[in-house]
């Protein structure tokens, strides 16, 4: 059996996706594992979570490098290059990533977005949004993070969740966090197992079999691309 792909997760808040991950990587047979954390704020229940879970955590706040991102993002890349990342998870993470930093990982950075993407991206507000615009429909998406527009990559997974009369953000936010923890440690598994093949902007995911295993054993050591171009 092929060694688990190395993830580190990015977070800024609560740490539901990244909870929802980690209890997926407690099954002996889930092919990954969040080898650490990473969050900008340093009063945020996502590090709570990755103690609970003994998940090695750094805070990494902006304030620490002044004005320059490009600085902050450098010594994340450092992190994670030593910790052996392969895959990283951005999970209610609020910062641009710089072009140096997607640049290191291409095609191996996973975003959690709460709407049905291309609607109500680049922002943090898009439950709030969907309900104000009165959609009938939201949902989640999984994304692979790219240079261009905030939220703008190519998609992965999507699910919908149907917005009722009587929805709040609060409750309305909880339905898409529902779907958002099973979606992405299915995203992650798949990543994983090289069953994502890239075709233009479409992300195609392919059945389970013999070449998906052997796409999932390759490993580099630094961050390996799991999804194949065509």
């Amino acid at each position: 059996m092929s060694a688990p792909t190395r993830i580190a997760v990015l977070v800024s808040g609560a740490g539901t996706n990244l909870e929802a991950l980690l209890c997926a990587c407690e099954d002996p047979s889930y092919p990954a594992e969040v080898v650490c954390v990473i969050s900008n704020r340093s009063a945020v229940r996502a590090l709570d979570v990755a103690a609970r879970h003994q998940v090695p955590s750094r805070v990494m706040a902006q304030r620490d490098y002044g004005d320059d991102s490009s600085a902050r993002d450098r010594a994340m890349l450092d992190c994670l290059h030593e910790m052996r990342v392969q895959l990283v998870v951005c999970a209610g993470y609020d910062r641009i990533l710089s072009d140096e930093f997607l640049s290191a990982f291409p095609n191996a950075i996973l975003n959690v977005h709460p709407s049905l993407l291309p609607a109500f991206a680049g922002g943090m507000r898009a439950v709030e949004d969907a309900l104000a615009y009165g959609v009938k429909v939201t949902g989640c998406t999984i994304q692979l993070l790219e240079h261009g527009e905030p939220d703008g990559g190519p998609i992965v997974l999507q699910a919908p969740v149907a917005v009722m009369p009587e929805d709040t953000v609060d409750t309305l936010r909880q339905r898409i966090h529902e779907r958002e923890w099973r979606l992405l440690p299915e995203a992650v598994r798949y990543w994983s197992e090289g069953r994502l093949r890239r075709v233009g902007r479409r992300v195609v995911v392919e059945e389970a079999g013999p070449a998906a295993a052997s796409a999932a054993s390759s490993t580099t050591s630094a961050a390996p691309t799991h999804v194949t171009n065509d």
